[in-house]
């Protein structure tokens, strides 16, 4: 299956012009030629199967030969809210594996503690969108710009909010609390966790505190672990 990212294409397009770089991709890599099927997402649910009419290295034109909308719609919302790792390839290897797994959205979250203060998302966004196509995903995950600890737990979130870490006090396993079928929210610290003035202020923001296991992990496999998790519990 020859799938392409095409972001700007509408439900009711009956033809569609490939970008310079996607076309240049499917004519001169891929050599495909005209009458040749191919498939394109759109990153809002929508899955298309289109035919090449024209397969100029510059500007392929196709004709739209069918649309499902809704692709593989997962029966939740999932946002995970992550600060990012100091060896930012860690931060790219969790996004790669969340978006193939199953994920919304993702927040980069700037802590007390965190060792990183800045990351590029465009470039992040490219390994995302390189994980969706690669797992035939129709659904693009929202990436958001980095931004403080304090804002975040003070946004409005319609669903169960949940913050992950190993200081003491009472904790829950997610699969005592979640409800399936919902929107989750969930916070994974940087590498040194978490403060616990930190931990306090998101209670006290509505976040129920959970466990992820007995083991420490590293951050970028506690959001992965977290992402498992929430999917595996509405399958």
């Amino acid at each position: 299956m020859q799938l392409f990212y095409t972001p700007d294409i509408s439900a009711t397009d009956q033809s569609y012009n490939l970008s310079e770089e996607e076309s240049k991709h499917c004519v001169r890599v891929l050599r495909l030629q005209n009458g040749d099927k191919i498939q394109l997402v759109d990153g809002k649910g929508n899955f298309y199967t289109a035919g090449i009419t024209d397969a100029h290295p510059k500007r392929t034109q196709l004709k739209i030969l069918e649309v499902l909308p809704d692709f593989n719609k997962r029966n939740h919302y999932l946002h995970i809210a992550v600060a990012p790792t100091k060896n930012i390839e860690r931060l790219e290897w969790f996004l790669e594996k969340a978006t193939e797994i199953g994920i919304d959205e993702l927040s980069l979250i700037i802590c007390q503690r965190s060792e990183r203060k800045e990351a590029k998302t465009d470039r992040l966004a490219k390994i995302i969108t390189a994980a969706m196509k690669q797992s035939i995903k129709a659904w693009h995950p929202v990436l958001n710009e980095p931004l403080l600890f304090s804002k975040l737990i003070a946004a409005p979130f319609e669903g169960q909010k949940f913050i992950a870490h190993c200081e003491p006090g009472s904790k829950f396993e997610l699969k005592e609390c979640l409800k399936t079928e919902g929107n989750y929210l969930i916070l994974i610290g940087p590498e040194g966790d978490f403060t616990p003035k930190e931990i306090d202020e998101a209670l006290n923001n509505g976040f129920k505190a959970i466990t992820l296991g007995n083991s420490r992990l590293r951050t970028e496999t506690a959001a992965l672990e977290a992402c498992f998790e929430v999917n595996f519990l509405n399958r």
